[in-house]
This record gives structure tokens, sequence and C-alpha cells, in this order.
């Protein structure tokens, strides 16, 4: 019997699409012994979104939690998702920093690290890629799946080659959006399957009610592994059941190394979190549930949640529909870009301002203009002029890769928070988030939070 690899999810991406990443260390820390022995082929428990919402949300360092649960967690292959040249902030970072968090990352107990680029522009992720091979971590290269006119199984399986090349330890198919139609699972990685001959591992998300038939045309034509939830955890905007998916292919004579036993432990201990997210309403039932429409807004998971959670912000959560809506005119004017971090946050904060303000692009925000200057990588398609013109403003496209022209960042903010701590991974945090970094590593440390602040005292370096 053929095995199939089972990667859980509700450490992060699975929490992180239907609570927005509000599950903290100590709600599922009782569990993770049971879960390391469930028979997971790996555990994804950090990157994303994970890293800022410990800050900014949960009050712990993301530091601390990875050797939680590596300490905890010693047979199953602990997982993460990296953002290439994005780290896990919003923005590129110098070569350097990307570097320093790749070292701490797998220094820290990490051991597959997925790398991906929201452009798949690979030269924004080749020294991440790079730096995990270096550390003797596993690299997991990474292609966006999305559906446009310029993205077809030809351009998927160049990317492909690509990645092989690059040095891959195999490679992830991204489905954030939920948009793998069954058949065209089956095309793609049989395809994949006679370009490369690496691992092929499939990510998807139940927005459309896709993902479960996928899944099984893609283990039909020989994927390696799949990404599911735990079932309270599961389905909606985040990924299939992992309970069912077992079922389901042990029944059709795969096996998947998974005890059955121990899933239904791991499941009973989840089902009181779920309706207590349900009923602080962290956790909204729309995402529960699939919506089809989403075919046509291509909008992934975490998108979904964040549009709701902008709109209800501004009292303007009957704008929903028209906001998704416009989603898909603002990625075809950016030149149809994958909808997954950044990119989903800059079309969809786009398209909620448009929505807002009345007029289109009345207000051009300040990501796009980013954007359109290159600094987060090749555009995949043609865009449109006139908004590429309003947003540039008469600037010229920087030529080449960005990170090209950062200059070194992490001594320099070593040296500015000498002050208020010594550890590396402090500097790391406040790299990637300067704005609310400052005061967490105070209170973390035990300084006088009034002490001066970085932003105010003489010489002061900007990250």
């Amino acid at each position: 019997m053929r095995k199939v690899n089972f990667t859980e999810t509700v450490l992060r991406d699975g929490n992180q699409s239907l609570i927005a990443t509000r599950l903290a260390f100590e709600q599922f820390a009782p569990i993770l012994e049971e879960i390391d022995n469930v028979g997971y082929y790996s555990l994804e428990c950090w990157g994303g979104a994970t890293f800022d919402a410990c800050i900014r949300f949960l009050n712990e360092d993301p530091w601390d939690r990875l050797r939680k649960i590596k300490a905890i967690v010693k047979k199953t292959p602990l997982q993460m998702l990296l953002r290439g040249q994005n780290i896990l902030g919003y923005k590129h970072y110098p070569d350097d920093v990307v570097r320093n968090f790749v070292k701490a990352t797998v220094a820290n107990g990490m051991d597959i690290v997925r790398v991906f680029d929201a452009l798949n522009d690979f030269n924004n992720i080749k020294v991440a890629m790079d730096e995990v091979k270096k550390q003797g971590a596993h690299a997991q290269g990474t292609i966006v799946y999305t559906v446009s006119p310029i993205h077809d199984v030809r351009n998927y399986q160049n990317l492909a080659k690509q990645l092989e090349e690059m040095g891959a330890d195999s490679i992830c198919i991204k489905d954030m959006a939920g948009l793998l139609m069954p058949q065209v699972a089956f095309d793609l990685i049989k395809e994949i399957k006679q370009t490369v001959k690496l691992p092929i591992y499939l990510h998807a998300h139940c927005t459309n009610g896709l993902a479960e038939m996928a899944y099984l045309k893609a283990i039909e034509a020989g994927v390696d592994g799949i990404d599911c939830a735990i079932s309270p955890f599961s389905s909606g905007s985040s990924q299939p059941p992992t309970e069912t998916m077992h079922f389901a292919l042990e029944n059709a004579g795969y096996t998947t190394g998974l005890d059955p036993i121990k899933l239904k432990t791991v499941n009973d201990f989840f089902k009181p979190l779920r309706k207590e997210f349900i009923a602080s309403g962290v956790l909204d039932s729309r995402l529960l549930t699939p919506q089809p429409e989403s075919l046509v807004y291509q909008v992934p998971g975490g998108m979904f949640s964040n549009l709701i959670s902008q709109l209800k912000d501004r009292n303007a959560i009957d704008k929903l529909d028209a906001v998704l809506n416009e989603v898909p005119n603002v990625r075809k004017d950016l030149g149809y870009p994958p909808l997954v971090t950044p990119t989903s946050q800059i079309v969809g904060t786009q398209a909620v301002i448009n929505i807002l303000t009345g007029e289109r692009y009345k207000v051009v925000i300040k990501e796009v203009i980013n954007y359109f200057m290159g600094e987060y990588g090749k555009v995949p398609g043609p865009i449109n002029e006139e908004v590429s013109k309003k947003a540039l403003r008469k600037k010229q496209p920087l030529p080449g890769r960005y990170a090209d022209t950062l200059e070194p960042a992490f001594e320099k903010a070593k040296e500015k928070l000498m002050d208020i701590t010594s550890n590396d991974e402090d500097v790391l945090i406040y790299l990637l988030f300067p704005q609310i970094a400052e005061e967490f590593i105070k209170n973390k440390n035990g300084i006088d939070s009034d002490s001066p602040s970085l932003e105010t005292m003489p010489g002061q370096w900007v990250v």
C-alpha cells in the first residue's frame, strides 16, 4: 500500500484561517504529547501569522513558543511557513536579516521550512532556501497556486523545475484560496511528477468545498502528502478534516500511518476550544461553511476573515459583498498576483478602500505604490497602466531584485537595542515589527516601559 503523509495544521493555518491565529500556547499545550504520538509526517506550528499574533495579541514570545513546542514534540518534525524575503513580516528585508532569522529558527527547533513568494518570484526565496539548507533543515520550495489567464499547468511545471534546480528537498503546491478543481489537481500533480523527482505536497483550503475532492484526485496522481486540520478546526476556510481524510484513504487502499484512537483524543481536546471561540464571537459562523462564490472572488481563508474584521472595525460589514466583488477587479489591475500574504492584504485593503471611499483608487494605499515600484517582486502579468501611473506619479519601477538595494540591517538594529536587550531573537522581533516590538521587548525583559523610546532617542535609525 502506498503511504500518504499527513501534515497537521491546527496549530498554525487551521486556527489562522478560522480564528485569526488567536490560539494561545497554554490552550493547546496539554495535547502536544498526544499530537506527537499520532503519526503525522509533520506538525505545522509556526510561521505565517503566528509570529505577529504572539506579539500583538497573545503577549507571547514567539521564539519561546517554538522552544516550548519542541521540548514536548520530539518525534514529529516541526514545520513552518516562511514568506521568503518577507520573512514573517509585510515587506522585504535585507539578506542578512533573512539569514539570521533562518539560523535562529532552525536553532530553536524547526525541522521543515516551507518557503514561498507571493508572486512566485523565486529570486525572493533563494536566500531563505539557501540558508535553510546551510542550517541542515528541510527546504520545501513552494508554488503558490492561483487561477488567471496567465496561470496554467505548463507555468507550474516550469516553476517546479526551477525549485528542483534551486536545491529544494521537496515541493508544495499551495492552494490558499481553495481554487484547485479536482481534475486540474490530477493533471497538475501528474505533470509535475513527470517533470521533477522531488516529493510533492499539497496544501488547500475548503473555502469553496473543493479541497477533499482535489486531495483525492491529487493522491490518485501520486502526490506524496496533504495538509489537514483536526476536525474541530477544519473545513470552512481551513483545511480538510484529518480524521475524515484518514478514514477515506485507508478505505481506498492507502496507508497514512495515523493512529485513529489518538486522533479521537486530539479531536476531543479541541472540541471545547472551538465552542469557546464560537461563543466569544472570535470564530465567525460565516467561516465554517463553504463559500462557492469565492470561485469568482478567489479570496483565501485568512484573507476572508481579515476582510470581515476590517469591515466590522469600520461598522461597514454590510459592504462585504461589494468588497468581494471588487477584489478580482483590483487583482486584474495589479497583473493577477496570487492572493496570499502579503498580496492578499494589499489587494483586499485596496478593495475595501475603493468601496468605502465610493471611488476606485481615490486613495491608493502605500503598499500598492510599493507593489508597482517592484518592492514585492516581479509582477506576474500585464497591469492596468492608468492605475500604475496614478500610483507611481512619475516614479520609475526599481530594476532587478529589490532586496539587492537594501543595506544590511541586523547589526545596526542590534546596536540600537543594546540598552534594552542583548538577545538576537529580540533584535529579529524588532526588525520585523518595530512599531510594537519595543514595548513588548521591554515588558518581556522587565524594563520600565516609561523609559525613553527608541523612536525619540537621538540618532534614530529607522528599520
